[in-house]
């Protein structure tokens, strides 16, 4: 499955628009994360852990779309589009969401 941000691929011609897929993914931070992260904040650089969390959502949300793309016969999603949101009580929740229009290309 071909994943892109842009509308097109190029080489590759568009025969069929299967619809448009999308994939989210959840996940919470743990007092100890956010412990060390608020440390790091008050010291600066860069949060490690928060930023392995963040590529694990934005894996398993684009493995979601690619699923739903499979399923609809396509070989491409075009158009890809990441959001990042924070959720729930103190914001403790990190939600990434990914959609795109699978297609058909040959």
């Amino acid at each position: 499955m071909q994943l892109t941000t842009t509308p097109s691929l190029e080489g590759q011609r568009i025969v069929r628009y299967c619809g448009i897929v999308a994939g989210e993914a959840i996940l919470g931070a743990n007092i100890l994360k956010d412990m060390f992260a608020g440390i790091r904040d008050f010291v600066g650089g860069r949060s490690g852990s928060y930023e392995k969390e963040l590529r694990k959502a934005r894996r398993i949300a684009l493995e979601e779309l690619a699923e739903q793309a499979a399923e609809l016969g396509a070989n491409a999603v075009v158009g890809i589009d990441i959001d990042y949101e924070v959720l729930g009580e103190k914001n403790g929740m990190l939600m990434v969401t990914a959609s795109g229009t699978a297609v058909v290309t040959e």
